[in-house]
């Protein structure tokens, strides 16, 4: 499995996660009575999810690419793999993170700006846009994976693709909003912590370069060379 790859099927599995967190506030922004003009501002609201996933990528690329050069993406892969286990076994057993009050005060901000965009009509494509720079553990998820890649331009892909795969449940999900119900997004929730248990895994996996493809592949050299 390549690394886009990983990413989109990341984004399909977590957007049922998705659409319980975000759902209210994607089903509350005011839709118009024209089915197609609901549609095309769906597509619009999810664009703009997209657009703030990948630019997320793009700036986590240059740190990747740091890390890339010294060497240190094994060290990431297995780091981000522990942690995302740590994530799923807490979510299995409903335990609560410390400091979540904190991140509600850092991310204050952008929930102020957001209420801000929704109430004077900013559009579906402003508040998507915003709504991609919220906290949601699939999307650190998606991050943590694109930190190890080589280069921004490859960390913008994988994100691309992350908001991608999140893209076809949640266009779903809010042209028709009795699709998923409560009960669904129940039972498909509770296998979202085998999933990262899974994930974490992988990332562990392809930190220990086994030379297993698509599952470990060999440590790959940055091609660069030191002058003597």
């Amino acid at each position: 499995m390549s690394n886009n790859s990983l990413a989109f099927f990341i984004g399909l599995f977590g957007s049922v996660h998705c659409i319980g967190m975000c759902g209210p506030l994607a089903f509350a922004i005011p839709a118009s009575e024209n089915k197609l003009l609901l549609v095309f501002d769906k597509v619009l609201y999810n664009f703009g999810r997209v657009l703030t996933y990948s630019l997320l990528g793009l700036l986590i690329g240059f740190a990747g690419r740091q890390l890339w050069i010294y060497g240190a993406q094994q060290v990431i892969s297995l780091v981000s793999g522990l942690l995302i286990i740590l994530a799923g076994i807490t979510r299995f057993f409903k335990l609560s993170v410390a400091g979540s009050g904190i991140l509600s005060r850092l991310f204050s901000p952008i929930n102020k700006l957001l209420v801000y965009a929704l109430q004077h009509r900013c559009g579906n494509f402003a508040v998507g846009a915003i709504n991609g720079l919220l906290p949601c553990g699939f999307v650190y998820l998606a991050l943590a994976g694109a930190l190890t890649t080589a280069s921004p331009l490859t960390a913008a892909t994988y994100m691309l693709w992350f908001g991608l795969g999140t893209f076809p449940l949640m266009l779903i999900a809010m042209i028709g909003t009795g699709f998923f119900t409560p009960a669904i997004r129940r039972r498909i929730n509770r296998a979202i912590p085998y999933l990262m248990v899974c994930i974490g895994f992988w990332f562990i996996l392809r930190g220990l370069n086994l030379n297993i493809p698509y599952l470990s592949p060999p440590k790959q050299t940055t091609g660069l060379s030191t002058c003597h």
